[in-house]
């Protein structure tokens, strides 16, 4: 379909809850009445993947009828095609690539904590790229380097430099609407007041000279994990749906994941007015 968004979480680093926010945005996506599919190209650890076949299961189980996505694995054994040649793995992805723009109003797609040519691939088809990062110049290290001495931004990482390439191949290509992409401050976490200063000048700093945009995360709550064997998110929490106990945390965890929906300029399916990002 012409108008079927493309959304990719992206993060050439491991562990800033890429997968975290991937689910969480399907499942919201879901509630607001998107058709969704969702591809993951992590294909050794297939988190995403495997967090929606618990859902299955939990609900089969449970005998509950919740919205779920369309799932589009590229293989029967992902990890043998991780060790398969690139263009073995390219071919799978176009494949399942093509039947999730008939299918979906939405294609999801999340991808590994690493350089991989289906990654790339799916940055250069991105309407808007995701990147969540953790509170901290380790992560930022991914986006931008800084002076040792002085700290102040020297340039651009490899992964912000190949989300600019994607950008540009975009414009080529003469589709009408930019690339977005939108950086996430996830698991904020209590630090030293001049630090955080510190890493908030930087990214002001680097997101004019590479074009991305500030958004909320996900604080690194309890409930979160909780829910996460099961194959549900908060969207998915109601008097029928409580596989743990709750309290006031998942209201403040409700209202995290509708900050989020609206920095990206979905908030119509979150319950509140769309405001299209610019």
């Amino acid at each position: 379909m012409a108008d079927t968004r493309v959304i990719v979480v992206g993060n050439e680093k491991g562990g800033a809850g890429k997968s975290t926010i991937a689910v969480h945005l399907v499942t919201a996506l879901l509630y607001g009445g998107a058709r969704v599919a969702v591809i993951d190209l992590d294909l050794r650890q297939c988190t995403s993947m495997r967090f929606f076949e618990n859902r299955r299961a939990w609900l089969e189980d449970k005998k509950l009828n919740l919205p779920e996505p369309l799932q589009l694995r590229l293989s029967d054994d992902d990890v043998a095609l991780a060790a398969a040649p690139e263009s073995e793995q390219v071919e799978r992805f176009e494949a399942v690539f093509a039947r999730a723009l008939e299918e979906a109003d939405f294609v999801l797609i999340d991808t590994p904590g690493g350089d991989t040519a289906i990654s790339r691939i799916a940055h250069g088809r991105a309407d808007l790229i995701v990147t969540p990062m953790n509170d901290s110049f380790v992560d930022f290290d991914m986006l931008g380097h800084v002076d040792p001495v002085t700290m102040e931004l020297t340039s651009p990482s490899l992964y912000s430099e190949s989300v600019w390439e994607a950008r540009k191949a975009r414009a080529l290509s003469g589709q009408r609407k930019a690339l977005d992409w939108v950086v996430l401050r996830n698991r904020l976490a209590t630090t030293e007041a001049r630090n955080r200063k510190r890493l908030e000048d930087r990214l002001a700093a680097l997101a004019k000279r590479v074009g991305f945009r500030m958004g909320p995360g996900l604080r690194d709550r309890v409930i979160y994990r909780e829910l996460f064997p099961f194959g549900l998110t908060i969207a998915d929490l109601s008097p029928q749906v409580r596989p743990v106990p709750v309290s006031l945390q998942h209201l403040a965890a409700r209202q995290e994941l509708r900050a989020l929906m609206h920095s990206l300029g979905l908030s119509a399916y979150s319950g509140e007015t769309l405001l299209a990002a610019q």
